[in-house]
Order: structure tokens, then C-alpha cells, then sequence
């Protein structure tokens, strides 16, 4: 068994590592890959996503805390996913620099045209074929489900019908009719302590979290 740990952002140079890993890999060995992702380029989550469709070995995916966006199409292509109880995925949904692409076809659907730059219409464009194209991909990556059930959850994925860090929790990932279980392995949890968080820049505010009184005068003395 083959084990991989996609760790954060998911950019072109965990794809290009994977995949190599992938053909240098009996197609039989399964493997296990442990996603703690916000998501990434989607270019590099399908790549990953596709090679993961195609192996024949058995691929689980293992979600201690969160697999968002493109850390959700990864798990979709997995034969089985396994989540923490408290784990969640997200939608699919594309993102057009800081805005959801079915937020921009839907300001142009909504305004008259007359109302509308240039560059909002070529990003609404755009917003449309990239939602397209991610519902056709995950509706692939979902084959193993009945065409109308594949086609159904792959609208609700990638249209915007939530935001985008809409928190997809074990319950509802079994509603949805994902393949979900949430036996965590105790090894997966402890390899997380090895993946610390980037340390938070300094804030503005500091205060102690302890609870603060009044000092109480000193015994004799007067008020």
C-alpha cells in the first residue's frame, strides 16, 4: 500500500508529483492519500482527481479535518472517502479571483445589458464555462453513481448553491450518497501533528484568556 499526504494549498507541483508516483506504481498497489487542503488550482485537483478515477487498485481518501474545493474533487474520485465525524468537505464550485463565477453570471443575469461593462460580461464568460466544465469533470469522477443521482449531485456541487466554504459534514456527505465512513485510524491523526499550521502573523490585539477580578484590598486597611 502506497500512502500520500496532500498537505495545504494544492498547486501544479503536487500534481506533477503524483502522477509521476502514480506510473511508477503497480496499477494494482492500493494507496492511501491523506488530504488537510483548502482547495487549489483546479487544473492541478483534476489532474490528481482523473489519476485517481483510473487506477485500478483501491484508493481511499482519509479527511481527518477539511478537504475543501479542490481537496473535494480529489475525494470524489476515490473509491472510499473516510472522514472524521467532525471533518467536512466543500463545494466545487469555480472561483474567478475574489469572486464566485455563478455570483458574476448572476449579476448580468439580473442587470440590464446596457448596465454591464465589459469585463464583468468577459469574467461572467468565462464564470460559465468554468462551471460548466467543473460539473462535467465531477459528473465523471462520480460514474460510479446511477447517471441521474451523478448528474444531480454534480449540479449541486459546482453552481454555486452554497459558498464556497460551505462545510460539507459526514452526515450530509452520506445524504448526498457518497461513499463515506468515519473510522478514523488513530495513525492518521498522530501523522497530522507532523503538519503544523503555519504560525499566525502577530495580531493587533493581544489580551490574556483568564478570567480578571478586582484585587481585594489588604486585610486591615481601610476602603
Amino acid at each position: 500500500m502506497l500512502g500520500f499526504p496532500i498537505m495545504r494549498y494544492i498547486d501544479i507541483n503536487d500534481s506533477e508529483d503524483i502522477l509521476r508516483a502514480f506510473e511508477l506504481t503497480d496499477p494494482e498497489v492500493p494507496i492511501d492519500i491523506v488530504l488537510h487542503t483548502p482547495g487549489g488550482l483546479v487544473l492541478a485537483a483534476l489532474q490528481i482527481a482523473h489519476a485517481v478515477r483510473h487506477r485500478k487498485g483501491k484508493v481511499t481518501v482519509f479527511v481527518p479535518h477539511y478537504a475543501m474545493s479542490g481537496g473535494t474533487l480529489i475525494a470524489l474520485a476515490a473509491d472510499e472517502i473516510v472522514m472524521a465525524r467532525d471533518a467536512v468537505l466543500g463545494p466545487v464550485d469555480p472561483q474567478l479571483g475574489q469572486y464566485p463565477a455563478a455570483s458574476l453570471l448572476k449579476v448580468v443575469a439580473k442587470k440590464p445589458i446596457s448596465e454591464v461593462d465589459d469585463n464583468t460580461l468577459i469574467f461572467a464568460d468565462i464564470g460559465e464555462k468554468a462551471i460548466n466544465q467543473v460539473r462535467e469533470s465531477v459528473g465523471e469522477l462520480l460514474r460510479t453513481l446511477p447517471p441521474d443521482k451523478s448528474a444531480e449531485l454534480a449540479g449541486l456541487l459546482s453552481t454555486g448553491r452554497w459558498t464556497h466554504d460551505y462545510p460539507i459534514r459526514f452526515e450530509e456527505a452520506q445524504r448526498l450518497g457518497l461513499h463515506v465512513r468515519s473510522e478514523m485510524p488513530p495513525e492518521i491523526l498522530q501523522l497530522m501533528s507532523l503538519y503544523p499550521q503555519p504560525v499566525r502573523r502577530q495580531p493587533s490585539v493581544e489580551y490574556l484568556p483568564m478570567p480578571r477580578r478586582a484585587q481585594e484590598p489588604a486585610r486591615g486597611a481601610s476602603k
